[in-house]
């Protein structure tokens, strides 16, 4: 395979799925983990190599946010919607007349010197208390790093996802919103 067609097949591998209801963590290899009770709401976000879990609940209302590259071993069970990954998508949708949830996906290849300037801002900005980071290397490849930037506010929850891939100078971002609607 070469360079170019890999990195096709990885950003095609890569999905945003969403559930109603809660995923269980033996489908992941989690790395990092956040939980956050807040007022109304409880969310918890788990980091793995690659991917995420967002999870939001409410008055037993429970969203959940996975990305990665093995989106097609999960259950079906509360499957909502999935989206590729690969160029620009958004993506709104509500959950009965309480939560609303929003998302927004951006992916791009990046030349060596680009990629490792890129890698290296989100090594230091994963430093930050906000943040869950992952940082690892493969045989194929250095400078791998998975990182979430969490803010909590009185009724909504941010998350925006940085997962880079050094075999290939991939970068998917998400920016990603769960909001109570008002009641």
């Amino acid at each position: 395979m070469n360079i170019s067609s890999h990195k096709i097949n990885t950003l095609q591998s890569y999905n945003l799925a969403l559930f109603r209801g809660a995923l269980h963590p033996e489908f992941f290899e989690i790395e990092g983990r956040r939980r956050i009770t807040h007022g109304q709401y409880d969310f918890e976000a788990w980091l793995h190599r690659g991917g995420h879990v967002l999870r939001f609940e409410h008055h037993g209302m429970v969203i959940t946010e996975a990305v990665g590259d093995r989106i097609e071993q999960l259950p079906e069970r509360g499957h909502v919607v999935t989206m590729p990954c690969a160029g620009e998508r958004d993506h709104e949708q509500d959950f009965g007349e309480t939560v609303s949830y929003m998302s927004s996906i951006q992916t791009e290849t990046l030349t060596g010197h680009l990629y490792l300037g890129t890698y290296n801002e989100m090594l230091d900005h994963g430093q930050s208390p906000e943040c869950l980071i992952v940082d690892w290397s493969t045989e194929q490849s250095r400078n791998n790093l998975s990182l979430l930037d969490i803010q909590r506010y009185a009724t909504e929850v941010h998350v925006q996802s940085y997962h880079l891939r050094g075999d290939c100078g991939m970068v998917l971002r998400t920016q990603s919103i769960f909001m109570l609607k008002d009641d």
